[in-house]
């Protein structure tokens, strides 16, 4: 293979460029995550796996892993960009309680627990923190790659890990600081060249917020002009590798440049196009940095320190997932949201490799401990996918937590809403403008406390539950309104309160024609279909603005509704067909239709047509 390497470059320096390596790790990609993501393993661990396999310890096609890493860490550097996309400046000021004491006490709780793993496996205390503290860095590339896959990047509970991973890549400034500090020989470094190279850190940030707030937007508004796409791409680019080379020059992160790029043109109006030039590159470098950390897993380094690495990860993933599940609780996480974050965020990372390799220079740590806590880091990364893997298939199912919310218990009023999204708030009001007494239910707790900040007071309640109806009060209610989005719910729920409660107007929400017939059947006083009054309404809008006379648009419009009520009433006692002569449309009806020889797709057509509104 190593043969075959050779004659690769050899014919490359004759022809050119050998396209040989990028075609095995573009093939490479193209067999194992499809594969993997099939089996229900995750694209990353189908690119770990990849690079694995084609690397110095499977079939060879590669011998140097670090070249293709370093690399590879502009698509970290691109994510970190399109998240800082994201996050206006208002929004990143709001987060600053979850950055600085949120990220700040796990950072702090997991270097104390992670330091007793090298004190206790006998080495000096300087070589203890280095090893932990590299360990306690997240992988960021894992850890987004993650929360993307799951769609939790927008939610509250994906904001707050990155909040945290915001927190470490600030964090690896100051440890590198220490680094020199703990170094032997360290007193030759002042306190000035210590304070000039902070300076110069803090120089950087400062200019590169000024660039983005005065000559960035600017910049693209300029490049607009000439509408060439491709040189919008390239100074999209440029954007992210200046201001990450901006950042790597200052001694900082250039995932922290490409971030703080991100959060100054989030406001741009250029943000989404940005967005859309960066993503395919985003994606392709951020697979082969998995696949280059496949490769750079050294087996026989894991094989001749076995028990020690295995020790190792065990502990230091055991204990930093427990400092992180504690910090999680207390500040106020739910136990599910805890454990599923500690899972995510259990391994090491890739800021971990220059750590490591700068402490290597220092003199805090040997060649050979470099090597094992690279194996370490690469394992636990390896690891990762598979455990959330596990956590989601054994981790028991949390039920909604209640904390802080009523439940429906002897509740009376004149009025029971059963359901209170979107569309039950705006059918609560005209009650509420005449002073109705409402008793709100409804079994989403988020909005239920979301609710409550508006005003409203909602108990939590299944209105599907005969017991639950009862302690809602729909035996004293005038009026019960079934506002929820569960069609067979809806349908439940009628069918129960006409046979409990057969003297109580039933008001239900219906999602189309067919349920609406079901609800009525079912014994619904009123049904309403909830896009029937907004789709009559965008109709009567057209006709103004095609200046159709007003009275022509009254006339036309009672017509449609009583065609529609005819329509209804014809089909609940015949099908849907029977009724298309009532329907206006802008073609004939097939004779195959007419004579009742339905084919199956005239039937799908006409149940689509009959299903609106």
């Amino acid at each position: 293979m190593a043969a075959d390497t050779a004659q690769h470059a050899a014919e490359a320096a004759v022809h050119g460029f050998d396209l040989v390596p990028v075609v095995v790790l573009l093939a490479a990609a193209v067999i194992a995550v499809p594969l993997f993501k099939r089996l229900g393993l995750g694209s990353v661990l189908g690119y770990l796996a990849a690079g694995l396999a084609i690397g110095p310890f499977g079939l060879a096609l590669f011998s140097d892993a670090q070249a293709i890493l370093h690399v590879a860490e502009l698509g970290v550097v691109m994510f970190l960009f399109i998240i800082g996309l994201e996050m206006q400046p208002s929004r990143l000021w709001a987060m600053r309680g979850e950055i600085f004491g949120l990220g700040a006490a796990q950072v702090a709780l997991c270097i104390a627990l992670l330091i007793c793993v090298g004190l206790a496996l006998g080495y000096p205390v300087a070589a203890s923190f280095v090893a932990g503290t590299g360990f306690v860095l997240t992988s960021t590339a894992i850890a987004m790659q993650m929360l993307e896959e799951r769609r939790a990047l927008g939610a509250p509970k994906g904001r707050r890990v990155v909040a945290i991973l915001l927190l470490e890549d600030l964090a690896i400034v100051p440890l590198l600081a220490l680094v020199a500090f703990l170094a032997p020989g360290a007193e030759a470094v002042s306190n000035a060249d210590r304070m000039i190279a902070v300076g110069i850190g803090l120089a950087a940030i400062l200019g590169l917020v000024l660039a983005g707030r005065y000559l960035l937007d600017p910049m693209f508004r300029l490049l607009g002009r000439v509408r060439a796409r491709e040189v919008m791409t390239a100074a999209a680019l440029l954007v992210v590798l200046g201001s990450a080379l901006l950042m790597q020059e200052a001694g900082l992160s250039m995932a922290m440049g490409a971030f703080l790029a991100g959060v100054l043109l989030s406001e741009s109006s250029f943000r989404h196009q940005l967005e859309a030039d960066i993503e395919p590159f985003r994606g392709v470098l951020l697979g082969l940095f998995f696949l280059g950390v496949g490769m750079a897993l050294d087996l026989d380094i894991v094989a001749a320190n076995l028990g020690l690495i295995a020790v190792s990860v065990a502990a230091y993933m055991i204990l930093k997932m427990s400092g992180i599940y504690a910090v999680a609780r207390l500040f106020k996480a739910d136990r599910a949201e805890a454990a599923e974050r500690a899972v995510i965020m259990a391994q090491g990372g890739e800021f971990a490799f220059v750590l490591y390799a700068a402490a290597t220079g220092a003199g805090i740590l040997s060649a050979e401990n470099n090597a094992i806590l690279t194996a370490i880091i690469i394992v636990s990364m390896v690891l990762t996918p598979i455990m959330v893997i596990l956590h989601d298939r054994f981790a028991p199912r949390a039920g909604p937590s209640t904390d802080g919310i009523d439940v429906a218990q002897d509740l009376r009023a004149s009025v029971l809403m059963i359901g209170f999204g979107r569309f039950g708030q705006v059918a609560s009001q005209p009650l509420f403008a005449n002073d109705c007494s409402i008793s709100l239910i409804d079994t989403d707790t988020v909005a239920i406390r979301e609710a409550a900040n508006f005003g409203f007071k909602i108990y939590y309640g299944d209105g599907t539950r005969l017991d639950i109806l009862h302690a809602a009060g729909a035996h004293a209610a005038r009026l019960i309104v079934i506002a929820i989005d569960d069609r067979e719910a809806t349908l439940k729920i009628v069918e129960l309160v006409r046979a409990e409660f057969p003297h109580t107007p039933i008001l239900a929400r219906a999602f189309d024609r067919e349920h609406a017939a079901e609800l009525i059947h079912a014994g619904a006083t009123v049904q309403v279909r909830e896009t029937f009054e907004s789709a009559l309404l965008m109709g009567e809008e057209g006709l103004k603005l095609l200046e159709v006379d007003p009275e022509a648009i009254a006339d036309i419009m009672e017509d449609t509704r009583r065609r529609d009520a005819e329509r209804l009433a014809i089909e609940l006692v015949e099908d849907v067909y029977a009724s298309r002569h009532l329907l206006r449309g802008n073609a004939a009806v097939s004779r195959d239709v007419e004579d009742g020889s339905k084919s199956q797709s005239g039937a799908e057509a006409a149940g689509d047509k009959a299903g609106d509104g």
